[in-house]
């Protein structure tokens, strides 16, 4: 039987989970050394047993090799589905001993979502955290935000066996150049320009509002890598909100725009292919999508008292709506604001928008444009067919990254997507409400989980009921992996365990 992993196959898989273990060991000593820059020796101690630790377990995960060569397709799934999980459990030690979690699931909640850039938190006063814990939630957004596997390809850290194989199984099909570590390279060169401006200009607005230089610039670095990376994670309880700041929320508009189009078009736009910007389906679907649910979203607050003028509903609820479908999850109204003063329609309308999300090939969560203008274009073909003679061939062709046909296999692999998505959505709002949650909320909080868009309300929550808790950190989990993955390796890991039938003699 194939679907099965060997003895060599779990060699193989522990060694490149080694090599991304002691990667991770490594980013330990970012918030390290802001803690040893601050004098901040208690959670200086915590990172340094943490890397310890987590450098010990890469090294023997790296003892298992075995001259690997390529990476099998099912090899690189399971490295990919097994690495957010296990880095997870590896963050969690140095989060949970803060003493800033109510309990070590809590801790790992956030590992998780740090990782996955869902950006939703159960973190307990989260404004008397140390410089050195925000570094690393933060540091967590970036690795996650670009791609465990687009980070260790852009160093290297594979050589040159299975990049191929381990780029497309995080869920990434297109490349920006034809050789992958040139790609994941490219990625993060556009990334490190855009935080580099960003922080710049934040750290500058933040001077103004009276923050020391220190605070300004960390506080800037960290929104810009959350919002470009469409994170969620902030330094304060209060979100955006904080700062109070109108030019700050337009910058962090346009940062979080910015982070949920494709890196693919990136490049088109870099090479003065700007046209092919927008004729892309992707482009035009967001035009529409969010045309059209600005509206509704605009419709249901326009009652709302805590939109006490026009300009104040446009503020707020435009950055609400890009923040949702950039699956971001920063925030300008309070989440008290939200669970008591936003109607039933508010909440489904923001639920809808995350649930879509932003660009495939970004840092964006949720279904993705792309699939749902390729679900449109199927419908209207469908049309097509319905009203053409029956000796006529009907051909629908859509704009991305170059003209391309419709075909059967695109449709179903969109569709099979956006199904799991779905049932996903309604499993997860069924478990919060046999959990106790009201119907609405349970939906809202069940979308948030898995199209990674961190906007929670009142079902997450510190020391929520352990089972909803991992199934809110399963959810967060399968979105990140786009379904696809994650099925792929529990149905290796189940044929795995199933013991194996003797042959008959006759």
């Amino acid at each position: 039987m194939w679907l099965r992993f060997t003895l060599y196959d779990l060699r193989v898989i522990g060694h490149y989970l080694g090599t991304l273990v002691l990667f991770f060991a490594v980013l330990m000593l970012v918030p390290l050394g802001t803690a040893l820059v601050f004098q901040e020796w208690e959670p200086a101690s915590r990172y340094l047993v943490a890397a310890g630790i987590t450098m010990v377990a890469g090294c023997t995960l790296r003892f298992l090799r075995i001259e690997p060569g390529r990476l099998s397709r099912r090899q690189a799934l399971a490295v990919t589905g097994f690495a957010w999980v296990v880095l997870a459990l590896f963050a969690s030690i140095p989060l949970y001993f803060s003493g800033h979690y109510a309990t070590y699931l809590d801790a790992v909640f956030d590992g998780v979502s740090g990782l996955t850039t869902t950006g939703a938190s159960v973190i307990v006063d989260l404004d008397h955290l140390s410089y050195a814990d925000n570094m690393f939630r933060f540091a967590m957004h970036a690795l996650g935000g670009l791609g465990l596997i687009v980070v260790a390809l852009s160093f290297g850290l594979f050589g040159r066996g299975g990049g191929a194989s381990l780029f497309s199984s995080e869920g990434r099909s297109e490349h920006v150049v034809p050789n992958v570590v040139q790609t994941t390279q490219f990625i993060a060169r556009i990334t490190l320009i855009i935080v580099t401006v960003a922080t710049a200009i934040i750290m500058g607005l933040c001077l103004g509002l009276g923050m020391e230089p220190a605070r300004a610039f960390l506080n800037a670095l960290w929104v810009s890598i959350s919002g470009f990376l469409t994170g969620g994670f902030t330094p304060m309880q209060l979100s955006i909100m904080y700062y109070h700041s109108f030019p700050l929320e337009c910058i962090l508009m346009v940062l979080m725009i910015l982070g949920s189009i494709s890196f693919v078009l990136y490049a088109e736009v870099g090479k003065g292919n700007v046209s092919a910007f927008f004729r892309d389906i992707e482009t035009k679907t967001m035009v529409l999508w969010i045309a059209v649910m600005a509206f509704v979203f605009t419709a249901t607050l326009s009652s709302w008292s805590l939109f006490d003028d026009m300009l104040a509903l446009l503020r707020r609820g435009l950055f609400m709506i890009i923040s949702a479908f950039t699956t971001t999850g920063f925030q300008v109204v309070t989440t008290n604001q939200i669970t008591t003063a936003f109607s039933n329609g508010a909440f489904l309308t923001l639920a809808f928008i995350m649930a879509v999300g932003g660009s495939s090939g970004s840092t964006a969560g949720g279904i993705k444009f792309s699939r749902m203008g390729i679900i449109l274009k199927s419908i209207v073909a469908n049309v097509k067919e319905a009203l053409a003679p029956d000796s006529a061939r009907v051909v629908v062709a859509y704009n991305h990254l170059g003209r391309r046909v419709l075909t059967p296999n695109i449709v179903k692999e969109a569709m099979t997507v956006f199904i799991l998505y779905v049932i996903t959505y309604v499993i997860g709002a069924l478990v919060g409400i046999a959990h106790g949650g009201e119907a609405i909320p349970a939906i809202f909080e069940s979308v948030a989980m898995t199209s990674n868009g961190g906007i929670i309300t009142s079902m997450a929550h510190p020391g929520m009921a352990p089972t909803l808790e991992l199934f809110y950190i399963l959810q967060m989990w399968a979105g990140r992996l786009e379904f696809v993955t994650l099925l792929a390796l529990i149905v290796e890991v189940g044929a795995s365990l199933v013991p194996r039938r003797k042959a008959r003699r006759s």
